[in-house]
C-alpha cells in the first residue's frame, strides 16, 4: 500500500488534515502523521517506508533523503522549497515540488498588516501616515507579489515591479508599471516589498548600497527569506539614517535590530502563511499533487531537475 507521510513541526489546522486524508484514503492510500517532533532523528526515522511525503517549513536534508529509501516524490505546502536538498532528491530520483499561489494572499495580507502597523507607529496614539499616494516597488512580481500589488492598488499607492522573468508586458497586465533594475526601483520608491528566493545569487543581495538610495521615510518590507538581507549592511543604514524603516516576518540572526525602537517590527515567527485558508488550501493541493503524480505521473509543479 502507497504510504504517505505528512511531517510537521508546525501542524496543519485539523480540517486541512482531515481534507489531506479523505484525498489520500479515496485512492487507498495509508496517511501517516508526524507531528511536533523533537529531533530531526524522529523525522529521519518517519520517511523509512513512505512512499510520499508533505512538509511546510521542515528540513528535508540529504540524510532525510538519503533514510527514504521507498521516497518517490515530496511536496512542501507552500511556495518557497529551500528547505528541501534538491540536489539529493534528483540523486535519488525523488520529485519534488512546492504548491505555489495557495498561500500568497495570506503573505500580501501579512506584508500590508505590517505596513500599516509601522505607518502608523504600531498604534501608540501618536500621529502616523498615510500609505494612500506612496509609491510601492515589489521586487519580484509573482504570485505573492501580484497579491501585493493588487492590495496597494486597493490602498490608492503608485505599484512598480521589478522581475526579470517577466516581461514587461506581463507586468503591465498584472497590474504593475515595469522597472527594469532593482537599483532604478529602490530609487523611486518610499516603500519596497521583498518577495525574492534565497539562491547564491540572492542571497545578501539586499544590501547597503542598494538600500541608501531609497527615498525619505523609505521602508522595507520583508516576507521572504532572511538570507536575502545583508543585515550589517541594513543595520550601518538604519544607524545612518534616522528615517530608515524595516517590517519582517523573519526576524534577522543579528539582535541589533531591537535598537531601533520605532522603525523594526518582527513577528514572533514566520507568520505569513498562517492563516486557516492558507493552511487548508496548502495542504489540500500537497495532496492533489502527490495523487496526480502517482496516478499518472504529473510532475507540473516540480521544482528539481
Amino acid at each position: 500500500m502507497t504510504k504517505v507521510l505528512i511531517a510537521t513541526d508546525k501542524p496543519f489546522a485539523p480540517v486541512a488534515v482531515n481534507g489531506i486524508r479523505e484525498i489520500v484514503e479515496a485512492q487507498g492510500y495509508e496517511l501517516v502523521l508526524l507531528e511536533k517532533y523533537a529531533s530531526q532523528d524522529e523525522l529521519i526515522a518517519a520517511v523509512a517506508d513512505v512512499d510520499a511525503m508533505i512538509i511546510r517549513s521542515d528540513k528535508a536534508t540529504k540524510e532525510v533523503i538519503e533514510a527514504a529509501k521507498k521516497l518517490k516524490v515530496i511536496v512542501r505546502a507552500g511556495a518557497g522549497y529551500d528547505n528541501i536538498d534538491l540536489a539529493a532528491c534528483t540523486a535519488h530520483n525523488v520529485v519534488a515540488m512546492n504548491t505555489p499561489g495557495q498561500n500568497s494572499n495570506a503573505v500580501a495580507e501579512l506584508a500590508f498588516g505590517m505596513m500599516v502597523y509601522m505607518a502608523r507607529n504600531f498604534f501608540n496614539g501618536k500621529s502616523g501616515s498615510e500609505l494612500k499616494g506612496k509609491k510601492i516597488g515589489i521586487h519580484a512580481y509573482g504570485n505573492v507579489g501580484q497579491n501585493v500589488g493588487r492590495i496597494a492598488r486597493g490602498f490608492g499607492m503608485e505599484v512598480y515591479a521589478f522581475d526579470p522573468f517577466m516581461t514587461d508586458e506581463q507586468i503591465k497586465n498584472a497590474g504593475a508599471t515595469p522597472v527594469h533594475s532593482a537599483e532604478e526601483m529602490y530609487k523611486m520608491c518610499q516603500y519596497v516589498s521583498l518577495h525574492i528566493p534565497a539562491t547564491e545569487q540572492t542571497k545578501k543581495s539586499i544590501n547597503y548600497d542598494l538600500l541608501k538610495n531609497m527615498p525619505k521615510g523609505a521602508v522595507l518590507v520583508n516576507t521572504a527569506r532572511k538570507e536575502v538581507i545583508d543585515e550589517e549592511g541594513l543595520a550601518k543604514l538604519m544607524e545612518e539614517r534616522a528615517d530608515f524603516h524595516y517590517i519582517t516576518d523573519i526576524a534577522p540572526d543579528c539582535d541589533c535590530f531591537s535598537k531601533f525602537e520605532g522603525r523594526f517590527f518582527a513577528t514572533p515567527k514566520k507568520m505569513g502563511a498562517q492563516t486557516e485558508e492558507a493552511n487548508v488550501n496548502a495542504g489540500l493541493a500537497a495532496a492533489h499533487q502527490i495523487v496526480n503524480f502517482i496516478e499518472k505521473g504529473d510532475e507540473k509543479f516540480r521544482v528539481n531537475k
